[in-house]
Formats: C-alpha cells, structure tokens, sequence
C-alpha cells in the first residue's frame, strides 16, 4: 500500500458552473484529492454519490472556515458577484493563512491592471490581498461568459431568437465557461508551473449582431440582435430589489461599453493554448455545441 500523501484541493462553488466543472476536470488527476466546499449537508449529497469528500463552508460563518482548510493544500476562490465578496474573501484568506493553506487559484474578472471598472477592481483588491498574505498563487480573469447567452439570472437570454443587451454595437471578448474550468483545474493541479501567473481569459471577439448572425446560420432559425438602454437594466435592477452597490457597477460598465470608453474590451489572449496545447472555444463551436437549447 503506498503511503504518499496526495495533495488535497478545496474548491469553493462547487454546486455552481465553474466550480462544478472544475471538479470534472480535476477528476482526471490521480495525484491529488478533491474536496467540495458545500453550505449545507443536503448541498453535499450529489458529490458524496460520487465518491467526492466535501466540507461545510459558508462564507458568511467564519465558524465553519478553520475546519474546511483543515488539511487542504490549495483552494479555488470562487465567490458571489456582490460587494460583500471583498470581506468574504479576506475572511477566507485570512483563515486559509492559519490553516496552512500553501496555494490560491482566484477567479477574478475581466481586465488589465489598470481598469477602472468597479466590480473588475475588486476582484484585483482580492489579488493583491492573496499575494500580501504571502499565498503561492495563480489569478484568473475571465472576460464575458458564453453560458449568459443561453440564460442569466434564472432567465432566459434570448426570446423567439432576439438577443437583447445594453452595449449598443461594442465588440465584447468571450470565453466559454468550460475553459475556463480546465484552465482552473490545470492551475490548480500543477501550481509548480502556474504559481505567480495571472491569466486573462477571452478568446473570441464578437459584437451581438455578430453573433446573432452565426446563430441563424448555425441553427438554420432567425436571430436578431435589440439593444436596450442601460438605463432598463438599471431600473430592473432597483424594481428587483437588488444589491446596488454591485449593480451600479455593472449599469456604469454597460454604459462604458456602449460608448466604447472601456479601452480593450474586445482584447483576445492566447493563454488557452498556451496552458493546454489546444485551441479554446470560439463563437461558431458554442453555437454548435448548444445548437437545441439555441432553438425555439
């Protein structure tokens, strides 16, 4: 019997899409073992099944933090879209640091260094937090997900083949939800090479008239792209009740992509291959792949 002690990974969001992906990659791995943090043990249910150890952990309950870590090598941080994802993190981190957690991988958003955009900044405060408190560590940022298209919010993107959004005619850079879980678990699986990289993740431009077109062709049904003022987002978003203090900065950043005042926001990165050795997912290959849950 071999008496190796395999690493152990923590991954935060385990029941939502780039968490649970995550651990279909890391699946793969046999050099290290898997934990999914869950907030209760009903959330546990589905990973047990599966023979994937899990851990209590609420972000909220900084009880429940100190017994996750224990024993956890890395941990993938992925946190809600809030304002309050900034204490969160620190209170995880901090506590991650007590346990003797040795590596962070840390989603993040879109962005160079030097963004102005609200929601995309705090994720760098998190960053640089991570690299304060000393973490080996590897920082990912995502551009827009391809999955919004098919639903947000619990809702559906697109009725009877009209996409509406609020950035008028701008280029946005995408990426596919399922890369960038590969490149999390890759990350996360091979720190040695990965530590102290920040990885920006978008690999096909496309405005939505653009991608309205690939979707009639694709789907052999019509598809039209109608932009919305910001201002119905915003609204929608005071009528529903939402936390504003991260809703004002996602109306102020679909404002600045309307106006085309968000310098590189249709940037392209080559990181895909170069962490894989294979080509990403581009619009035409997404359609495809959801091609009946496009048509209507």
């Amino acid at each position: 019997m071999s008496n190796i002690v395999k690493p152990r990974i923590l991954i935060t969001g385990a029941t939502g899409q780039v968490g649970g992906k995550t651990i279909d990659f890391l699946s793969s791995y046999t050099s290290i073992e898997i934990v999914a943090a869950v907030r209760t043990q009903e959330k546990a249910i589905p990973f047990t099944e599966k023979g994937i150890e899990t851990v209590i952990l609420d972000f909220d309950d900084e009880s429940t933090h100190i017994d996750a870590f224990k024993n956890i090598d890395r941990v993938f941080i992925v946190t809600a879209y809030t304002v309050d994802m900034l204490r969160q993190s620190k209170a995880l981190l901090d506590n991650a640091k007590k346990a003797g957690v040795k590596h962070i991988v840390h989603l993040g958003a879109c962005g160079p260094d030097d963004t102005t955009i609200g929601h995309w900044a705090w994720h760098q405060f998190v960053e640089r937090y991570i690299e304060w408190c000393g973490f080996s560590y590897t920082h990912l940022r995502p551009q827009d997900f391809m999955q919004n298209l098919l639903g947000y919010g619990g809702k559906k993107a697109i009725e009877n083949g009209i996409l509406h959004h609020y950035v008028s005619e701008a280029s946005m850079s995408w990426v596919d939800v399922d890369n960038v879980a590969e490149v999390a678990a890759i990350t996360l699986a091979l720190p040695e090479v990965h530590a102290g990289k920040t990885y920006r993740l978008g690999y096909d431009a496309k405005n939505f008239n653009e991608i309205a077109t690939l979707m009639t062709s694709i789907v052999g049904k019509p598809f039209r792209y109608e932009p919305l003022s910001p201002d119905i987002f915003l609204q929608s978003m005071i009528e529903a009740g939402a936390e504003m203090a991260y809703m004002g900065c996602v109306y102020d950043h679909w404002k600045r992509y309307a106006a085309g005042t968000i310098p590189g926001a249709d940037d392209t990165f080559d990181t895909f291959y170069q962490i894989t050795g294979k080509q990403p997912v581009k619009w035409a290959d997404f359609i495809e792949k959801h091609k009946a849950e496009l048509d209507y």
